[in-house]
Order: structure tokens, then sequence, then C-alpha cells
């Protein structure tokens, strides 16, 4: 089962339309009382950390997309607790969400929240990050996710969350950047040790997103993957490599760790058998896509002729399976142009 938020719906939005001043007056009244009650509930997020490991602990989101219902919490994050202090993988997608996970880490363990490594720039893993930088905790990423918070996309994101998540995503919700963008060189990792614990992390940019990185906690055996891949559900696949995430997802066979925590859907300890749901979906895109592709097929008259039906039943297909075909169809394109 997956650990979830204790749910609480998100206050109803009143839409005020051409109020006398006196009514006015008395609707202001209530969007303030509105707006203290949604502070009010930010607090009452409850998240349930599950022991993966000897130090490694993680929250588990719901294996579908990001919304108002579910407050924004679809994705997954992990911490490990040393005598140092804590080392936290994510944040989760909205300050409160970050709160949340604060709170849950110190119900575990009174140790300081030292550092943060964030997995990639993408919303529903790092808006959480704005609560850490408020307690002091250091935040680590990719190198390529540097000026990602300050990008057109990147605001536009944070437009878009806010119509859709609020009110736990709002005019407060700032982005944060690194304290310290990781260069990984050649050699694809970096290694360092806290609190006598050893970590490794692993460069998979340019896949799923520009900044992917994965972190391997050594002794426990616990990979925290962010999206290189998912279970239960559809991956997003939106603006990814897909030739390069196929690529990519090799390195954590490499790795051949006890136990994988990805960036949405349950833990595994089979994780080369788990492994296949995404790398059969990419192939499945890579393939219908690239014939449209080759044969210049216009989109939408490929997308319906495509048997969808080993995948329309998984969480998030719906609204993100075109989406991804599109994306896939651009992409297969490209890479029939440089043929």
């Amino acid at each position: 089962m997956i650990d979830q938020a204790v749910f609480v719906p998100p206050p109803v939005r009143l839409v005020l339309v051409r109020l006398g001043a006196v009514a006015a007056r008395a609707a202001g009244v209530l969007v303030a009382t509105f707006a203290l009650l949604s502070a009010a509930l930010a607090q009452d997020f409850v998240l349930e950390p599950r022991q993966v490991g000897p130090h490694s602990w993680a929250v588990f989101g719901e294996a579908g997309m990001a919304t108002a219902a579910n407050r924004g919490f679809n994705s997954n994050a992990g911490f490990d607790v040393t005598p140092a202090g804590v080392v936290v993988f994510d944040t989760l997608g909205t300050p409160a969400l970050g709160e949340a996970l604060i709170a849950a880490i110190r119900r575990v363990t009174p140790q300081p929240i030292r550092r943060v490594i964030v997995s990639h720039y993408h919303a529903d893993h790092y808006y959480g990050a704005q609560a850490f930088k408020a307690i002091g905790a250091e935040i680590w990423a990719h190198e390529a996710g540097r000026g990602v918070t300050a990008s057109d996309d990147a605001k536009a994101r944070l437009e878009q969350r806010r119509q859709d998540l609020f009110p736990w995503v709002d005019e407060k919700t700032q982005p944060v950047d690194a304290d310290r963008w990781l260069a990984f060189g050649e050699r694809g990792t970096i290694d360092f040790e806290f609190g006598g614990l050893a970590f490794r992390l692993i460069d998979v940019s340019g896949a799923h997103s520009p900044s992917d990185l994965m972190m391997l906690v050594r002794p426990d055996g616990v990979l925290f993957a962010g999206d290189l891949y998912f279970t239960g559900r559809i991956p997003f696949v939106v603006g990814a490599n897909t030739k390069r995430w196929l690529q990519a997802m090799d390195r954590i066979a490499e790795v051949n760790p006890r136990l994988a925590v990805p960036g949405h859907g349950e833990a595994s300890d089979r994780v080369a058998s788990d492994l296949g749901l995404t790398r059969d979906y990419l192939r499945f895109l890579r393939d219908e896509m690239g014939k449209a592709a080759e044969a210049m097929d216009d989109f939408e008259s490929a997308y319906d002729r495509v048997d969808w039906s080993r995948w329309e039943k998984l969480p998030a297909f719906l609204p993100g399976n075109r989406l991804n075909a599109r994306s896939v169809y651009l992409e297969m394109e490209r890479e029939s142009l440089r043929r």
C-alpha cells in the first residue's frame, strides 16, 4: 500500500460578480477567512515515513497526477538519518508538503536536517525545497539545473501550478536554486560521506530531464532513483530524451540495489523486473511514433491508430499519454532528420 497524507479537501473558491459595496466588504471578510483556513489546513498534512533500510526512510505519494484534491502529493521523497544529521532526497511538490516532510523527519529523529539532494528540477520534486531552505539546509543539485528556476518555462509552470494546485501552490511559492551545483565530469559519480554513512550520487542527466541524478545509500543498498523509472503508472515523458533515458536505465542495473525508491510509485525489491514497465512503455512509444514520423503521418491520425490497451488502465494514462506520445513523435522526427 502507498503511504498517503491524511486528506482534507481544499476550501471552495469564491467567485464575486458585481457585488455592491456592502456585499463586497462582507466578501472580503470571507476571503480573508478562507485564506486563514487554507493556512491552517496546510498544517494538517501528516506524512507517514516508511523505513526502507537501516538508515533510510521514504514517503510515497499517490500514483496519479498532481491535483488540488491530492494537494500535489503524487511524488516520493526519502531521507537518511546519520549521527551528524539528516540527508534528504527530494522535497515533494509544494511548500506545505515540504513542511510536512520536515515534520515527518522530526518524528523519526531529533537530528538536524543538514543536506537536501534534488533529483531533478521538475516541480513535483523540488517546490518543497523552499521549506528546507527556510530551516538552513544546504541544497545540492546537478549543474544542468542551473538557471532553470528563472527560465520562461519554469515561470509558466509555476503560474499553471498556482491555478491547478491552489491553495497549496500560491503567490508565496517561490522555487529555489541549489546552494551547490554538482559537476560530475567523465566519471559520472560523486561519492561523499556524511555522519559516517557513505553515499554515491549518479549522473543520469539528459534522460527524463536535463538535470537527473540518483542517490545510492551504499551500506543500505537503497537507491533513490528519482524519475528514471516509475512503478504502477505510466511515466511522464514530455520533454525527455527517450533514447538517452533507455540508456540511463542501464545505470540502475549496474548499481544492482537491494531496494529502489522510484520518483513515483511503490518501492521495489525486484528492481530488474520492475524496470520493465518504464522501459517497455518508452520502447513502445518510440516504435509507434517512430513509424509515424518516418512515414510523415500527422500526429493525431497516428495516435488514434495505435492500440493503447496495454497501458490505458494505468494511473496517469488519460491526462498524460497523449502528451507523452506527442513529445516522442517530435523527438522521433528530429532523429529521422539527423539520419
